[in-house]
């Protein structure tokens, strides 16, 4: 997955490949939060997150759509990626894998080109944690 060219011949199912991620540490959650700003204690402070009522520390929400763009930028090439959205769904602890997924919903053909949906999902241990949907454009299909 390089995303050097878009895919030309998409069609309404295709299936992403799969994007693997983990497994989750805390140097991961740590430099994550310096790169993101967000040093939320829940994310890096082990005793801050049993005072709270978790086991341990949980990873950014973000982190796990940040990879569910990347997943779609690494498919169509990141300047294709016209907007991204999602939601948080479950919690993804220290330890977890992530798998990123995506399948093709929907093509809307124009003049100039392609705006095609793509559903995307991240997983840990078979619980979705995030589902989202990316808008690209893709040029017209040779």
């Amino acid at each position: 997955m390089t995303g050097s060219s878009p895919p030309l011949d998409v069609a309404v199912g295709d299936l992403l490949p799969a994007l693997r991620f983990g497994p989750v540490t805390r140097e991961m959650l740590a430099r994550y939060a310096a790169a993101s700003l967000d040093f939320n204690p829940i994310h890096i402070d082990s005793d801050f997150a049993r005072a709270a009522g978790r086991d341990d520390v949980i990873a950014h929400g973000m982190l796990s759509l940040g990879l569910a763009a990347r997943l779609v930028a690494e498919w169509a090439g990141a300047g294709r990626v016209r907007r991204i959205a999602g939601k948080f769904t479950a919690i993804t602890h220290v330890g977890d894998e992530i798998v990123v997924s995506g399948r093709v919903c929907a093509i809307d053909t124009g003049d100039t080109g392609r705006r095609v949906r793509v559903e995307l999902s991240t997983e840990t241990g078979g619980t979705k944690t995030v589902v989202a949907e990316a808008l690209v454009s893709l040029p017209l299909s040779a």
